[in-house]
């Protein structure tokens, strides 16, 4: 005996509802602005001329190596640190 095919009691599914035009989410925008950046990359070139200069010094005794490049290390990390979370005044 043959079964016979049994038609679906089930509705085709309407597609899916596309939102209107108007409730597309807003363009994102950037975390830091360009003040920040101008601020992260005098915090970088402070931490490559201080490792440079300690490169070019040569000697792990040496004045720059114990003295100087401490202070300009952190001071630079700070001001990275410093750079990321500022905000400018807002108009």
């Amino acid at each position: 005996m043959k079964s016979s095919a049994k038609k679906s009691s089930r509705k085709p599914e309407p597609a899916a509802k596309q939102p209107p035009a108007a409730a597309k989410p807003a363009p994102a925008t950037m975390p830091l602005g360009a003040m920040n950046y101008l601020f992260i990359a005098l915090g970088a070139a402070v931490l490559a001329l201080s490792y440079a200069a300690m490169y070019l010094e040569k000697a792990v005794d040496g004045f720059f190596a114990l003295d100087i490049a401490p202070f300009t290390l952190v001071g630079a990390y700070a001001w990275i640190l410093f750079a990321i979370f500022w905000r400018g005044k807002k108009k």
